[in-house]
């Protein structure tokens, strides 16, 4: 009797090792895939931002804003946008903003010109 318990406690005890061992290889491969995935878009991001930074951003031109704002000043039309952008921080000026797109920045210098001052 002392035999079989020592051979089944022997068995189950060599089992629990090994699905320790399975389990422990399974989180491994896991975080290896899990790494490689962070490394791979890691990766993607840089290439994105070189991508993103070869090509100087710039206002359509000067002069579309310029047209817009003297059109919208003689039609004595109110700005479109009323409240100031959420990256909007005090002191800003159009310069500040030119970088978050064309939009923005139409807006801000019709505002401007319109109420004297920046929002």
């Amino acid at each position: 009797m002392r035999h079989i318990i020592y051979a089944v406690g022997t068995f189950l005890f060599s089992t629990l090792v090994a699905i320790g061992f399975c389990i422990t290889t399974v989180q491994a491969v896991e975080k290896t895939e899990a790494q490689k995935q962070k490394e791979a878009m890691a990766e993607m991001q840089r290439r994105l931002n070189a991508e993103v930074m070869e090509k100087p951003f710039s206002v359509e031109a000067e002069e579309k804003i310029d047209a817009y704002v003297k059109e919208a000043m003689a039609k004595d039309l109110q700005p479109e946008v009323k409240k100031a952008p959420q990256f909007w921080r005090p002191g800003y000026t159009c310069r500040d903003i030119y970088h978050h797109g064309w939009n923005h920045y139409r807006n801000c210098r019709y505002y401007h010109r319109y109420y004297g001052r920046y929002w």
